[in-house]
């Protein structure tokens, strides 16, 4: 496979797939397509997110809070890997996604849970950014042609702990 499609979920699709979603687009650019979404979006994508990506230079363009629905759909594009990012998400019953793709639990505190001071808040959100970052390199480290699916399901689960 040339390309793979990786879907990164949580509830509300706001911050953390978002940031990950940005941070696959360019770091997995060619041989991986990124997306997000949520079980519950919020409709809208947290400004703390958006400064995080700004702030390692990454697009924002076309970043939107959506459902997991539209890649459940037919002529969704075809989903080689989901990653939930949130304790919730990976807790709901996902769809039926097309073509069965791997799946992992990368669970990354809430930054938009967060409350106190303005410093504390960005603490958070570039504390998720550097985690999601550290997680997508290591998986795009892999030598997904030397594997196979039992060693692969195997390399991505043990990301999430790290």
């Amino acid at each position: 496979m040339s390309r793979y499609n990786v879907l990164f979920l949580c509830t509300g699709n706001s911050a953390r797939s978002i940031m990950a979603e940005a941070i696959m687009r360019k770091k997995g650019f060619p041989n991986f397509r990124a997306h997000s979404a949520g079980s519950h979006p919020a409709g809208f994508v947290r400004p703390e997110a958006l400064r995080q990506i700004e702030a390692a230079r990454l697009s924002t363009e076309d970043l939107r809070s959506k459902s997991w629905d539209e890649f459940a759909e037919p002529g969704a594009p075809p989903i080689h890997f989901v990653f939930t990012v949130c304790d919730n998400a990976a807790k709901e019953m996902c769809p039926i996604w097309p073509g069965q793709p791997m799946t992992a639990h990368w669970g990354v505190p809430d930054p938009a849970a967060v409350t106190g001071t303005p410093e504390e808040i960005e603490r958070a959100f570039k504390e998720a950014f550097a985690t999601l970052d550290r997680r997508i390199s290591l998986f795009l480290c892999l030598p997904f042609s030397a594997l196979d699916t039992f060693a692969l399901q195997k390399k991505i689960d043990g990301i999430g702990k790290q």
